[in-house]
This record gives structure tokens, C-alpha cells and sequence, in this order.
């Protein structure tokens, strides 16, 4: 068998990724994966496919998690030997419980040099373990057709059983790693196919009758997509939706559904039917964990994010099964349920307009102005608009959010790739925290195509979202000085980092808001493309304050008339 040179193993390689959908591969420069590049770089200038150059990997991986997110195509990362490789891991181990099509390009040395002590090696095969659906090392001089094939269908989730998820194709090359001298791409480029941007198309769901009635909610949890609603709606049930279920508008969805559920815990509720996973609140796995309550988990193939007999729920795969087991909704059940989050809607609104600019409010700006892609991170900001956010007649925007595994980091890269896989508007809603985790996100070489991305960032000066937990009573009121200082240190991780000065350092337009009015009106200007960031400075001290007055507000306008009633 011949063996294969280095440039012309990596073309096969890059061959394979075309007849396999990939339009886009994110590098990270290094000398070991330089084949690749070259070829990659051969294929771009072709209009095959986009390359996007990032020097870190961890955010290389996330951009490119964020472009397979929006465009829906399987998306690689090239990287080259040694820690390089490890610094994927956490996009990795996101893409494998959110089932992300991501391509994992790492790049090695042969195998005579592995046991050498040479520089940059190490076991690069096995490194992401059980968060890959397929790993394979193909030696150097050998063709990678075959397993550029089988990592493909891996990612894709054509292999029987197995849900999409990342794959990784680990690459031997031995010098010469550079072509020939007078080796030059063509000189074309890729172009973007024009983008159809957001459009919502609603599920046809079959026409009911003869259904028992009965007190059933429709819980959508992340990635439930707009079927949940169009099921609420086709049922006559109210429908509880986080924000990035995709399902959290029409008029069947009860915005305040979590105050309502932790102010009057599942009163009335006989079933529940639960598309996609809930991630947000505790009043809703209170409400799922319930011995009383049935609960169906619509469940038509294989997911990663959970194992089959480790969850409570009945597990339904038809959507006429699914139907029987909801029934249609009871006389009254969702006027009560329509009444009741009208009435916690207005109480909530009456206490955040009498406070200063919080995080609830601002993700209510956010929420309504909101076109295009709406990116929420992880921690306080996906949850403001979780408990605020008042669903809209039809949705305004798709929205993402990294809730595999709820993780802080990548956040911004993961927006950036957003937008890189269909060029459409995006914006991107986060904590301070979540934000300087990933500002080396904000960094584009020289030539790089720069995204449409407001970033509105809520600076409270720490981790207000311990604040609201248990953490929140050590250190709170009546606490000793030095508990409320450990916490404060520990959770609250107060910081004096200047947005603007890191803004300026790395091109990006900024702005700094303080009140209400200021943020309604920074968010309503119009886009002018580009990268520009609007900061949001608020105080966290009164944050545990504000919510139990929302609490109590809800509680006190939730009257009998409208409660649950049913004994």
C-alpha cells in the first residue's frame, strides 16, 4: 500500500468534511495540524467552505459549536497537538448533552514519537472519553477516507440509536508538513449563501375530539421547540415555557408560571406533559418530582442529556398516545391558569417599575427588543428572562442558550458562531461574570468577518445568582461580618474589571446604562452592524430583597377567583 504524504492525507480529509455537509471549519493555528490548514485553505479558495481563524481553542471550539447550532450543519475545529487539543473539552462535553454536531480536527504526532518525550505529545485518542460519539486515530501515510465517514455519521446521528453529538477525527502527519515552494491557494473565497433568517412555522398538530378533561399543564424545557405550543394550543391547556424551549409565546403561555408554581406549589395540576428538558427552577422539579402528578416525557428518539429508567416520567414517542394520556383541558382550567399569570404579570411589573434597573427588568428590555437570534448565558441572565419575560403573540426571535450543561464559559464565542453560521442579527444576553469568562471571545485576527452582535451585559460587580440561593441566608441579614465576608469572597466574587477599557482594547463600540430609561432606549436603537456592547451597572445588594417582593406581590394578586381551585 502506498503511503500517503501529509498534504495529501489532509486533502482527503477536507474531501470527506465536503461530501459530509461541513461548510464551515474553525482553526487554531499550530505547526503539527498544518496540512490541514493548507488544504482547508485550498478548499476556501475553491468556495467550498468558510474558514475562522481564532488563536484560543477553547473559544475556537465554541465558536464553532455556536455555527453547527444555527446553521444545523456539522461543524469542525482544527487543532494541533497537545494541550491545544485539551482545551476543547468543555465545548466538547456541551455538545455532547445539547447533541451538537461539532468535528473535532486534532492533529498528532506519528507514532514513532509517541513514548519519545517529543514536544507536544501526548494521548490525544481518548482524551474527551464517553462525550464523544466516535473517536478514531488515523496513522500518518494512511487514508482517513473511512473515518472521516464514520465520524460524520457519528456527529450527524445516523448511526442506529445514537443521538447527534461531537465526534473526533485524530490525525497523524509526519514532515514535510508544508507543500511544495511556489504553493498558493486559489485566489476566490467563500461566499455565504444568503440567509432566509428568522421565520416561525407553526406544527400542524391533528384536530382533537373525545378526549377525557382533564388538569394537565404543557411544561416546555429547553430544545422543546414550538411543537410544544402548538400541542398546548391544539389541547386547550396552559403551557409553562422556559425561554429556550422556543415555545414561550401564543395565547396559551403563562409567563409568571414559576412564581405561580412556588407561590401555590402544583395546586390543582393532575398531569403534566413535558416536551424537551427543564433546566431553570426548582418549583418546576418540585412540580416533576411529584408523587401525585403524572407526568409524560414526549420522547420520539434517542437524547443524550438523559438515560432511559433514570427518569420518573412516562416515556411516549407518538404524539396521538401523547394526546390520550393529556386529555383536553378542563372547564375553567385554562382561563385560571390565563387569569392567574395576567394578574402575577401585572403585580411583578408594578414592583420592578418601582425599583431601580435590575437584572429582571433589563431581560424584559431585552426580551421585547430582541430580533433575529437571542443568546441568553447561563447563571442570573436566562433566568430573568425566565421569571419576567412576558410571551409574545408570536415568537421574535430563535433563541439559544448552552443549557447541556449550563456551563459560564464560551459564551461569547458561542454568539459569535451564532451568527457565523447564517449571518443573521444576534443578540446576546449575560452576566459580568459570564462575560469576562469568555472576553478572550472577543478577539477577531485581522480579515475576520465581524458579527452583528449586541452583547448587553448586566454588570452587578459579581455572582448575584448566590446570592438568591442558600448562600444567600449564610452571608445575608443577621449573618456575622466574617460569614458575610467568606460568602461575599467565595460566591459573590466582587471584581472592579473596566468593561469599557476592555472593550476599547479590543475594538468594540460601548455603552454604559444606569437607569431604565437608558436601557429601553440603547436597546430600541437601531442596529448598524458590527460588535457593540451595552452595559448595564446595578447594584446586587437589594437583589434577594426585590425577589421576595415579587414573591409576595404575586401571592397577595393570585386572588381566590383566579387560584387553582380545584381540591
Amino acid at each position: 500500500m502506498t503511503s500517503l504524504g501529509s498534504l495529501d492525507a489532509a486533502r482527503e480529509v477536507v474531501s470527506g468534511l465536503l461530501v459530509g455537509g461541513v461548510r464551515r471549519v474553525v482553526v487554531c493555528p499550530g505547526s503539527r495540524s498544518a496540512p490541514l490548514a493548507y488544504a482547508l485553505a485550498e478548499a476556501e479558495g475553491r468556495g467550498l467552505l468558510e474558514l475562522v481563524v481564532r488563536i484560543d481553542e477553547r473559544v475556537g471550539g465554541f465558536t464553532a459549536l455556536g455555527a453547527a447550532l444555527s446553521s444545523g450543519r456539522p461543524t469542525a475545529v482544527l487543532t494541533t497537538s497537545g494541550t491545544a487539543v485539551g482545551n476543547l473539552l468543555p465545548a466538547v462535553m456541551e455538545a455532547n448533552h445539547a447533541e451538537v454536531p461539532l468535528i473535532v480536527l486534532s492533529a498528532d504526532r506519528p507514532e514513532e514519537l509517541h513514548g519519545t518525550g517529543a514536544n507536544q505529545t501526548t494521548e490525544q485518542l481518548d482524551l474527551f472519553g464517553e462525550h464523544v460519539r466516535f473517536a478514531t486515530s488515523v496513522a500518518a501515510g494512511e487514508s482517513p477516507s473511512s473515518a472521516v465517514r464514520t465520524a460524520l455519521s457519528a456527529a450527524s446521528g445516523l448511526l442506529p440509536g445514537v443521538p447527534s453529538g461531537p465526534a473526533q477525527l485524530n490525525v497523524c502527519f509526519r514532515e514535510p508538513l508544508v507543500p511544495a515552494d511556489g504553493w498558493a491557494p486559489p485566489a476566490g473565497a467563500w461566499e455565504q449563501p444568503p440567509s432566509e433568517g428568522f421565520a416561525y412555522r407553526r406544527p400542524a398538530v391533528a384536530a382533537l375530539g373525545g378526549l377525557p378533561p382533564r388538569r394537565t399543564v404543557v411544561m416546555a424545557g429547553h430544545g422543546a421547540g414550538p411543537l410544544a405550543e402548538a400541542f398546548a394550543a391544539a389541547h386547550g391547556l396552559p403551557l409553562l415555557a422556559e425561554p429556550s424551549s422556543n415555545a414561550r409565546f401564543g395565547s396559551h403561555a403563562v409567563g409568571p408560571y414559576r412564581v405561580l408554581l412556588d407561590a401555590h406549589p402544583g395546586e390543582g395540576i393532575e398531569r403534566v406533559v413535558l416536551f424537551g428538558r427543564p433546566t431553570l427552577s426548582r418549583p418546576v422539579t418540585a412540580l416533576l418530582a411529584r408523587a401525585d402528578v403524572e407526568t409524560a416525557l414526549f420522547h420520539p428518539r434517542p437524547v443524550a442529556w438523559f438515560e432511559e429508567g433514570r427518569r420518573r416520567e412516562q416515556l411516549i414517542a407518538d404524539l396521538d398516545e401523547l394526546s390520550e394520556f393529556a386529555g383536553r383541558g378542563a372547564e375553567g382550567w385554562l382561563d385560571t391558569w390565563l387569569l392567574a399569570g395576567a394578574a402575577a404579570q401585572e403585580a411583578m411589573d408594578r414592583v420592578l417599575a418601582a425599583a431601580p434597573l435590575s437584572g429582571p427588568r433589563l431581560a424584559q428590555l431585552v426580551w421585547q427588543n430582541a430580533h433575529g437570534q437571542l443568546v441568553l448565558g447561563s447563571s442570573n441572565g436566562i433566568r430573568d428572562v425566565d421569571l419576567a419575560a412576558s410571551p409574545a403573540t408570536e415568537p421574535g426571535s430563535r433563541v439559544f442558550a448552552n443549557r447541556g450543561l449550563a456551563g459560564i464559559d464560551g459564551t461569547v464565542s458561542t454568539a459569535t458562531g451564532l451568527w457565523l453560521g447564517n449571518r443573521v442579527d444576534t443578540t446576546l444576553f449575560l452576566g459580568d461574570l459570564t462575560f469576562l469568562h469568555d472576553a478572550g471571545g472577543l478577539l477577531l485576527g485581522t480579515g475576520e468577518a465581524e458579527p452583528s452582535l449586541r452583547i448587553v451585559v448586566l454588570n452587578d460587580a459579581g455572582g448575584a445568582i448566590f446570592g438568591l440561593l442558600e448562600h444567600g441566608r449564610v452571608g445575608g441579614d443577621g449573618a456575622s461580618a466574617g460569614a458575610a465576608a467568606a460568602v461575599e469572597r467565595l460566591f459573590g466574587t466582587p471584581h472592579k474589571a473596566d468593561l469599557r477599557a476592555l472593550a476599547a482594547a479590543y475594538g468594540v463600540r460601548h455603552t454604559v446604562v444606569r437607569t431604565t430609561a437608558e436601557a429601553a432606549a440603547a436597546l430600541a436603537a437601531p442596529r448598524t452592524g458590527g460588535r457593540e456592547i451595552i452595559e448595564a451597572r446595578v447594584d446586587r445588594a437589594g437583589l434577594r430583597g426585590l425577589h421576595a417582593r415579587v414573591r409576595a406581590a404575586v401571592a397577595e394578586s393570585v386572588a381566590p377567583q383566579h387560584r387553582f381551585g380545584y381540591r
